[in-house]
């Protein structure tokens, strides 16, 4: 089925508390989506961000972010008062430094209220997700306690999880435990609304989850046993990418490394566990650097770049068949963008789930593979540019006069209207699905970048200060028509 969506954060929509949450505005934007007879929003990561306020560094693969949750939502069902909510803020990035100093004032106000008088829901919803809310809950009690102090520095009985140390941080750290569920609590009361106004609207929600978990995250604090550890939840092996021709040190993400011969020991139990999560939250899965499945980049910890790094065999098909007699076979998009081996190429075939494909590789000198558009194989996502690439427009502005020249040769269109030739490249290849950013279709520039991979600071801000207009969305829709991405309306 040919169909095509838009990428678009949650912390990106416009709304009046410093980010986008899950209120108006997001029902609103699932709305523009119908109007421009879209089928899918891809999201990021919707997890609790934790260093460098990355949603691909969470504090839980299964937790929500508090970021996101609505005020006013809140307020609506009886939780804060009009007099709680804060003065509303004019639109701009986000400031992850005051949304930590303020959010958690008024999600306590709200969170007692519950608490005093839980309801039924919310029970329901603790014990439906006791697998790893009570977890979740206790690690960030205790990392308030500790100042935010990250996993690694906590005392050696607590990141160890001593009996007798956990038992009596439980006691201790009770209230905050219960306030932490009851947040959780209300992201997925908002989250779920959301997701069934938008399926009820014909919109397939696309959610993206990484492939490793956090070093400071209660997942490594509950189960340092499925992780390259010392034995006292001290990383030996870190993750990242060897060095490239856009990172010449390569990219040290430091996350923890799986040890894989566990897992498939265990039957890969805890990753049926997340993706069938993840599938009961999403429509379609967004798997974050699959090609790790097959192979990952091992650095040693404690490096200072990722240039020292090592290839190890990761678990291949026994991961693929077990999450094929899980899952089934669909519902998932592999990100496989970068060092493709030939048993890469073969451990995605043997999936059967698409690919990605970016339209600015196709075209940018430094890339290697071959992204133009007549390589693609019906099986694939095609993507203008993801969250790691400069707009479509900043490219144009920004990359080798050579590069641009050749795209504008092989997209035949002159340089002032290169994104439109891109976005209407993706929308009428054979790829069956096309994901098309908003500040794209927008003609943004580079402000409008989500994220530069590799640097910190001034990433993952960028907010929609414009209003979408009907004509925006009848434009959207009348090119959405033309390259029978329509479903219902196919050739």
């Amino acid at each position: 089925m040919r169909a095509s969506g838009i990428l678009m954060p949650v912390f990106s929509l416009p709304g009046p508390y410093g980010i986008g949450t899950l209120g108006d505005e997001a029902f609103a934007f699932v709305d523009f989506l119908a109007a421009a007879k879209q089928t899918y929003w891809q999201i990021l990561p919707i997890g609790p961000t934790g260093y460098g306020d990355s949603p691909y560094q969470s504090f839980s693969a299964f937790a929500g972010n508090p970021y996101f949750i609505d005020f006013r939502l809140l307020a609506a069902d009886g939780l804060l008062t009009e007099a709680e909510l804060p003065a509303p803020q004019p639109v701009g990035p986000v400031d992850y430094g005051a949304l930590y100093r303020q959010r958690p004032v008024v999600l306590h106000k709200a969170a007692d209220r519950l608490l005093a008088s839980p309801t039924p829901a919310y029970e329901a919803f603790c014990e439906a997700q006791s697998g790893w809310l009570e977890d979740y809950a206790l690690f960030m009690a205790v990392k308030a306690e500790r100042g935010q102090a990250g996993l690694a520095d906590w005392p050696d009985d607590l990141r160890t999880r001593e009996p007798a140390a956990l038992a009596a941080a439980k006691e201790r750290l009770a209230a905050e435990v219960d306030y932490y569920k009851a947040v959780q609590f209300f992201f997925y009361t908002q989250w779920n609304a959301l997701k069934a106004y938008a399926n009820s609207h014909g919109i397939q929600l696309v959610g993206d989850i990484p492939i490793y978990v956090s070093p400071d995250s209660s997942d490594l604090w509950t189960h340092p046993e499925l992780f390259q550890t010392d034995g006292a939840v001290h990383l030996t092996s870190v993750a990242g990418c060897p060095p490239d021709a856009f990172a010449a040190d390569g990219q040290l993400w430091g996350n923890p490394l799986y040890d894989w011969p566990r897992h498939e020991a265990e039957d890969f139990r805890w990753w049926k566990r997340r993706i069938k999560h993840a599938t009961s939250i999403y429509d379609v899965v967004r798997i974050d650097h699959f090609r790790g499945f097959e192979s990952y980049y091992s650095i040693p910890a404690g490096n200072k770049t990722a240039a020292g790094g090592h290839w190890e065999k990761g678990p291949d098909r026994a991961f693929i068949d077990a999450m094929h007699k899980a899952l089934g076979e669909g519902g998932i998009i592999a990100e496989d963008l970068g060092y493709l081996t030939p048993e890469v190429k073969a451990m995605l075939a043997a999936s059967g789930y698409p690919g990605m494909k970016i339209m600015q590789f196709a075209f940018d000198s430094r890339e290697p593979g071959n992204y133009l558009p007549y390589t693609y194989p019906r099986n694939s996502v095609v993507y203008t540019g993801t969250h790691d690439n400069v707009t479509a427009e900043g490219w144009r502005q920004s990359t080798s006069a050579e590069d641009v020249a050749y795209a504008c040769r092989y997209l035949r269109c002159a340089p002032e209207d290169l994104t439109e030739a891109m976005i209407c490249a993706c929308l009428s290849c054979v790829s069956e699905m096309a994901v098309i950013p908003l500040a794209d279709w927008l003609h943004l520039d580079a402000e409008a970048r989500i994220n530069t991979p590799s640097t910190q600071g001034a990433n993952w801000q960028w907010r929609l200060t414009r209003p979408l207009t009907p004509a925006l969305s009848a434009h959207i829709a009348e090119l959405t028509a033309l390259y029978h991405r329509v479903p219902g309306e196919e050739l």
